[in-house]
């Protein structure tokens, strides 16, 4: 069973009496410990595409399945569960809490889930070992640098132990350096047999992917597997 599979989805806005055609008919499936780019122009539908699978929205026709639940059939507290539960997100912005720790805002995911204190803080701390910042738990985010914040805002989404790392132009906000940096620690993720979809912009940051999704004008337009390089089971 693939973990994540569409078939001929389309969504549509209306925008005063206008109707946009963000998606039309896409049907992709994505495997288990798989790592995938999806890439397009700025309105090619790939944040649309980025807000379904991360069940942030529901298509207007079509079928979208994660982890065998059908996505359409779920109402909006479910949503929220199978997010919590299934999807590590990493945005751009970070989003971290300005007051809290490094080990606090990594724990939040599992607060909203109901997970006691100690096993809160003990997973935290671990998902922060995993990407290098043990030494930085009780940080704020002002005290860390932008590479630094990231880490947290990537040990926040595995914490949960996510059936996939969805992370949207996870680099934008960090110099080239930095940004280089951030991809290691994604190739490293991928290899302990994480599931990534990411979403970017950038050429050389979607070669880290194995697999490429070209988005335009609403169509997969591309489905690109780069020679030699294989999924981790």
């Amino acid at each position: 069973m693939s973990l994540i599979r569409l078939e001929n989805v389309a969504r549509r806005y209306q925008m005063g009496t206008e109707t946009v055609h963000a998606l039309r008919g896409v049907s992709v499936s994505i495997e288990r410990g798989e790592y995938v780019a999806i890439m397009g122009p700025s309105g090619s539908g790939k944040s649309t595409l980025m807000n379904l699978v991360g069940c942030l929205d529901t298509p207007s026709e079509g079928r979208y399945e994660l982890n065998g639940a059908n996505v359409g059939e779920l109402d909006d507290n479910q949503l929220a569960d199978i997010r919590n539960r299934e999807i590590g997100f990493v945005f751009q912005t970070f989003n971290l809490l300005p007051r809290a720790s490094a080990l606090r805002n990594v724990e939040l995911p599992l607060v909203y889930a109901g997970v006691n204190s100690d096993e809160r803080r003990a997973a935290a701390a671990e998902a922060l070992s995993k990407v290098g910042l043990a030494a930085r738990s009780a940080h704020r985010p002002n005290e860390l640098s932008g590479g630094e914040r990231q880490r947290v805002a990537i040990a926040r989404a595995l914490v949960t132990k996510p059936s996939l790392i969805l992370a949207d132009e996870p680099t934008g906000n960090l110099d080239s350096k930095t940004g280089e940096e951030i991809m290691a620690l994604f190739d490293a993720l991928h290899a302990q047999g994480n599931t990534i979809v990411l979403v970017t912009h950038e050429e050389d940051i979607a070669r880290h992917a194995h697999r490429i999704l070209r988005i335009r004008d609403g169509h997969l337009a591309a489905d690109e597997r780069r020679a030699g390089m294989t999924k981790h089971e």
